[in-house]
């Protein structure tokens, strides 16, 4: 039996080729009903209406009320269809909003308690829609750890932050990807200071909102009126946060952790990176299993390994001799990578 650590995905991951992906996969109707009576009740479009939809829309689709439910979702049923025979999952996390996801895989949210505080979280980010992301790597093509890089670009957002005229944070450590958050004049004097790479970066990251920047705080607050601390619970397995705390079963502060998702990790920058090094370092996993929905968190999983010099790996030509030899890292959205979790 491998040991697994489960990594959870977050906002930007149902996209085009998602579309239909519950019909694909999810593996419970009941619950999915259930997630649709919710989404009824609350005079949302369902999830089924959502997922079975002729065609993808952007504007539709990516909206926060829509999108995190889709992704708690796909995410939930992935992670109940890993093949538990021949996995053992030893801790969960999760990146930004999929952290709402690692809570209900872990057990210290209900299923449907976590689709709860996952579609109220998104509805509120979308209703507030405070400041936007944006996305830059500081690692090249071939991975290299490059901490003089990254701390130059960090520099760079902190002399933008400090003009009292704009607003600039990391929302995301995530790989070899920086995520940034804040209001438009920040977001464009860092478009303005750094050199475009690939035709590609920096990218702005539609439907977006400042996520995890002291901007969210009245979402945050709004959060913690709408969402009650006795939804939460003991997890059944270690979770690992944005800092790398790890939440134990049966010795969680269940107050502290509702204060948590409902505080810190919404105002205060999401340390992606960290958390998947505690994770490799901890729990020593054979595998790291990504959820679907989506393939893009794969690649940050792997660049946060190679940051952590993890099994000695310290490039990407590392990392894929070690995936082809001996694969380290499976993406539950690739068809191809699926069935060695779910053992179908």
């Amino acid at each position: 039996m491998k040991r697994a650590v489960v990594v959870c995905p977050g906002r930007g991951t149902y996209n085009k080729a998602e579309l239909g992906y519950l019909g694909r996969h999810f593996p419970r109707p009941d619950l999915l009903d259930a997630f649709d009576r919710q989404r009824a009740d609350a005079g949302q479009e369902t999830l089924s209406e959502l997922d079975g939809a002729d065609r993808f829309s952007m504007a539709k689709h990516t909206r926060g009320d829509n999108a995190s439910g889709l992704i708690y979702a796909a995410t939930l049923g992935d992670f109940l269809a890993i093949d538990r025979d021949a996995i053992e999952i030893v801790a969960v996390t999760g990146n930004s909003m999929g952290w709402y996801s690692a809570l209900a895989c872990a057990g210290a949210l209900g299923a449907e308690d976590g689709f709860t505080v996952s579609n109220t979280m998104g509805t509120l980010m979308q209703e507030a829609l405070i400041g936007g992301q944006l996305v830059y790597p500081f690692l090249g093509d071939d991975w290299l750890p490059d901490e003089g890089r990254k701390a130059a670009l960090l520099d760079l957002v902190r002399r933008i932050d400090a003009d009292p005229a704009m607003t600039l944070a990391l929302s995301i450590d995530l790989g070899g990807m920086l995520v940034l958050a804040g209001d438009e004049a920040g977001l464009k004097a860092f478009e303005a200071a750094v050199e475009p790479i690939d035709g590609r970066f920096p990218m702005r990251l539609g439907n977006h909102a400042a996520f995890h920047t002291h901007l969210q705080e009245p979402v945050a607050r709004r959060g913690r009126e709408r969402l009650p601390a006795d939804l939460f619970g003991q997890p059944d397995l270690p979770l690992i946060d944005g800092r790398g705390a790890i939440w134990w079963p049966h010795a969680t502060d269940v107050d502290a952790l509702w204060d948590y998702t409902l505080g810190h990790q919404v105002t205060q920058a999401y340390d992606f990176t960290r958390a998947i090094t505690i994770a490799a370092r901890e729990f020593a996993p054979d595998l790291f299993i990504v959820t679907g929905p989506g393939t893009t968190l794969g690649g940050a999983v792997a660049q946060s390994l190679i940051l952590a010099d993890w099994r000695k790996m310290g490039s990407k030509a590392d990392f894929k001799a070690r995936q082809d030899a001996d694969p380290l890292l499976l993406s539950m959205g690739m068809e191809a990578q699926r069935g060695a979790a779910t053992g179908q």
